[in-house]
């Protein structure tokens, strides 16, 4: 009686560790030490190496320093004094990572190429967007990985790895250490971005000027969507006639829809030809 109990009991034990077991492989990676990981389900196998990379800066107690990780190559380095925080004199003397210079590094190394060189203004309008949101949708869409910027569509000053569970990994400030931060959604918290990691796809060219708006409709007097603050990479997708536009001593009436923002931009504010070259007309647009 006592060995058929005990059999029983076994083979209740076995039926128990089957049904665990799927959930315990959809279950997030456990955090690193200080409670950064992926913290949330769905992330991108590159989203979860840049996590990665980025909590191990944790780990390593790594310095926050202004301009830091701005090197020939994605990785911590010396910073400098930015100018106007008492704090930030003694980057000079720390290796470390500012804002963007983490991000860079930590989608450095899940892509292995230097996919996000540049500034948090950059980044976030990278033409490697898989997916971007509003700040107005919080942060119910967000998964792992993607990276949440702060500031105005036409000076972000900031930008940090989203982990899931309401936080984020960043370097934040002069005379801290690369840390894990609660979300914050208020403020001047603008929108993310999900970063695609494979190859680029589409028609890639440069904006010039500064603050120039992409609007909901390729009308000069439609809503505004986003202002690139000066020459920025885009994807175009088509481009049609539409309403002419005078601006800069420049006249055109093309327009050229940027998938990335769901918006339309004028083709004065594109280097190129007034019709650009190798892009489609749309025709569902």
């Amino acid at each position: 009686m006592l060995r058929r109990t005990g059999i029983i009991g076994t083979l209740i034990g076995l039926l128990a560790l089957l049904l665990w077991a799927p959930a315990a492989l959809a279950a997030p990676a456990a955090p690193a030490t200080g409670g950064c990981g992926v913290l949330a389900p769905g992330a991108s196998a590159a989203a979860r190496n840049a996590i990665a990379a980025a909590c191990a800066q944790v780990d390593a107690n790594t310095w926050y320093s202004w301009g830091g990780g701005h090197g020939d190559t994605p990785g911590a380095t010396l910073g400098h004094y930015d100018g106007h925080d008492e704090a930030s004199r003694q980057d000079g003397e720390r290796v470390g990572f500012d804002c963007s210079g983490l991000v860079r590094y930590a989608y450095a190394q899940a892509a292995g190429s230097d996919i996000l060189d540049g500034d948090a203004s950059r980044q976030y309008y990278t033409t490697r967007a898989a997916a971007r949101f509003t700040a107005a949708q919080g942060e119910a869409p967000l998964l792992p990985g993607d990276l949440l910027a702060y500031g105005d569509s036409a000076d972000l000053h900031h930008i940090a790895i989203y982990l899931g569970a309401g936080k984020m990994v960043e370097a934040r400030q002069s005379g801290t250490h690369v840390m894990v931060s609660d979300v914050r959604l208020g403020g001047d918290y603008f929108g993310a971005v999900r970063v695609n990691t494979g190859a680029v796809t589409g028609h890639v060219f440069q904006t010039w000027g500064t603050g120039v708006w992409t609007k909901t409709a390729p009308s000069a007097g439609a809503a505004r969507v986003y202002a690139f603050p000066g020459p920025t990479g885009i994807r175009v997708e088509c481009q049609k006639h539409a309403e002419t536009v005078t601006s800069d001593g420049y006249t055109n009436d093309a327009w050229a829809y940027l998938p990335d923002y769901q918006a339309w931009m004028t083709n004065i504010y594109i280097q190129g030809a007034a019709w650009l070259d190798g892009v489609p007309t749309c025709t569902t647009r």
